[in-house]
């Protein structure tokens, strides 16, 4: 119920809080001329907000998340209008402004994942070139959560890619993703195969000695041994 015209408004009418006026609905408020713009396009909102001189924020309450969330905004219709135009107006350079921040975000991605299989190489020399690109490629993957989308990935913490690799091992390299099919507890399997991954890790982690064994076998030849 309004507080002001007693009009019985229902529970799904949009009111607004006057203080100590109460809850008044929108004709009470001196709002209902104004035209409702949904939450969704930032532009035209920013620019219907500007150019109505008098707006009002729609907000519902969220009964899951306990508090009010906005919907959009009530604004006058020659401002609506306006931003519309203005909108349509610049939207090929808005999309190519956009395009490029995307091309430019994927440069950063790929410039990255090589850092990143770079560092790989640097802390297990005998972990093959392509497999490092793997590992990196997967464990930066865009929202993925994975530790490559981390802060400390991101500084190239050692733990961080060394979690990388392990995991790339465990399910790569191990029966573990069977085990968790089975209904295996996740530390109970990553237990089972921790010590095949620690032997990968470790064969990865030797520098290569194939280059000093050529040298001193061709060395003991040349002695006659």
């Amino acid at each position: 119920m309004c507080d002001e015209c007693r009009e019985q408004l229902g529970t799904h009418a949009w009111i607004t809080l006057a203080g100590e006026r109460g809850a008044l609905c929108l004709a009470c408020a001196d709002l209902d001329h104004l035209v409702f713009l949904p939450s969704g396009e930032p532009a035209l909102t920013r620019r219907a907000a500007k150019h109505s001189d008098l707006a009002a924020v729609v907000l519902k309450w969220s009964l899951a998340r306990k508090r009010y969330e906005r919907q959009g905004l009530l604004v006058q219709e020659e401002a609506l209008q306006r931003a519309e135009e203005e909108c349509l107006a610049d939207a090929e350079i808005r999309i190519r402004r956009q395009e490029r921040e995307a091309e430019r975000r994927r440069e950063l991605d790929v410039v990255y994942i090589e850092e990143f299989a770079r560092r790989i190489g640097q802390l297990f020399p005998r972990c093959p070139n392509e497999r490092a690109r793997v590992i990196a490629e997967h464990a930066c993957e865009k929202y993925s959560g994975r530790v490559g989308r981390s802060t400390a990935a991101r500084r190239f913490d050692e733990e961080a890619i060394q979690l990388a690799v392990r995991a790339h091992l465990r399910h790569s390299e191990t029966n573990y993703d069977a085990l968790l099919a089975k209904g295996v507890d996740r530390r109970e399997a990553r237990s089972r195969v921790q010590e095949h991954v620690d032997r990968l890790l470790d064969a990865w982690t030797r520098k290569a000695d194939w280059a000093n064994t050529r040298h001193n076998r061709s060395h003991n030849s040349a002695r006659g041994v």
